[in-house]
């Protein structure tokens, strides 16, 4: 999913989807790194679907730790890549956190 089709929070931490906050990648990563990691992120997924559609448990287990590990690289999972402290609300609805006043503003509903 790329959060350019999405609407980010005003801090950009966060895309939404269908009301749901994602987290964004780390706007601090070098370009060079961030494209790196999301050829890998592609990659992997594509991986998962070619497990699925052959039914390879074993191939879709390791494509399926690929992709967390990537995704904990662009720091879209695991520990927050903000360091003020605040939480984090990845996979949240965003009706039910401090985005809530935000997300209705720009018309956005659960």
């Amino acid at each position: 999913m790329s959060a350019a089709r999405y609407p980010t929070t005003p801090d950009g931490r966060y895309f939404v989807v269908r009301g749901r906050l994602w987290r964004c990648s780390n706007p601090a990563l070098p370009e060079p790194e961030r494209t790196r990691l999301v050829a890998e992120l592609m990659a992997a997924r594509s991986a998962v679907g070619r497990a699925l559609r052959s039914e390879d448990a074993a191939a879709e287990k390791a494509a399926r730790a690929r992709v967390h590990a990537a995704k904990l690289a662009l720091g879209e999972r695991g520990p927050p890549w903000w360091d003020d402290g605040a939480p984090d609300y990845n996979r949240h609805m965003a009706l039910t956190t401090p985005y809530a006043d935000w997300f209705a503003a720009i018309g956005g509903d659960a």
